[in-house]
């Protein structure tokens, strides 16, 4: 893909400003939003007035857009630019919980003394289908 300053206005026209930051953050590395934005609209040469009126919907769609990560100082940048500890953390959590939940499933099942059946379950479900939820405002006419 060619730089972002050989294109023409015409070409960026045609890519959004989504992609236009993409190619700007893949050539120059993380900015804050406001920096960012401006380029955009330079690139672009759009109207000053295009800042004030925009700079939430560029947010927005920064936020949005699974390309783009907000880092800690308030800056974007690609997302492909970072490794996510926090994603393998959680990854690896996850599989503990799960070993955990087959250790416990395992340990209740080796206790488990047979005096429950199906029926009973099925009688429980038989009680419960006579309950009625009511609101505030009908129990307050009851009483």
């Amino acid at each position: 893909m060619k730089k972002l300053e050989k294109m023409t206005k015409d070409e960026l026209e045609q890519l959004g400003n989504k992609d236009i930051a993409a190619l700007l953050l893949k050539e120059q590395g993380a900015m804050n939003t406001g920096d960012l934005f401006k380029k955009v609209i330079d690139l672009l040469e759009l109207p000053k007035t295009t800042f004030d009126n925009k700079i939430g919907d560029f947010y927005t769609s920064l936020a949005t857009d699974k390309r783009f990560v907000l880092l800690e100082d308030g800056s974007w940048d690609l997302r492909s630019h970072h490794t996510s500890d926090k994603v393998v953390k959680v990854v690896e959590e996850e599989e503990e919980e799960e070993s955990k939940e087959e250790t416990s499933t395992e340990v209740e099942d080796s206790f488990d003394d047979g005096d429950e059946t199906e029926e009973d379950y099925d009688d429980a479900e038989e009680d419960l289908k006579d309950l009625v939820v009511i609101d505030e405002d009908e129990l307050d006419l009851e009483q």
